[in-house]
């Protein structure tokens, strides 16, 4: 079990480092460094490269926003090959509902916690 952990934790900080070297030596705004995170997940899962990763580091891999845009790939996968081409429209959302749902339910719970003001 230790050695899981461990594996997640490496692997999951090695995308944080990525993404701190990003903001720190290029001029990417956080924003689009987020949304390359979610594409190059959905094509390393296209190109079969990232389900190898999941499998070695587990939550380390699906963690970070490239495992959002693997639940995107593999649920749109899933659909298409059970619904057909209708699959596209509704694999990606249902297989990050979870996600999607805890994003905006913190995100409501936090607004109501804190108050929002000038960086000032």
């Amino acid at each position: 079990m230790f050695t899981r952990i461990l594996l997640a934790f490496i692997v999951g900080g090695a995308f944080c480092v990525i993404g701190q070297l990003l903001i720190s030596f290029t001029k990417l705004t956080p924003a689009r460094i987020l949304t390359g995170y979610v594409v190059s997940g959905v094509f390393l899962t296209a190109i079969g490269v990232y389900k190898p990763i999941v499998d070695f580091a587990g939550c380390g891999a699906t963690t970070p926003l490239t495992g959002f845009g693997y639940l995107l790939a593999t649920g749109v996968k899933k659909a298409v090959e059970e619904k057909g081409i209708m699959g596209v429209l509704t694999g990606g959302l249902t297989a990050t509902a979870g996600g999607i749902t805890a994003a905006i339910l913190f995100g409501l719970l936090m607004s109501l916690i804190f108050r929002s003001g000038d960086k000032s």
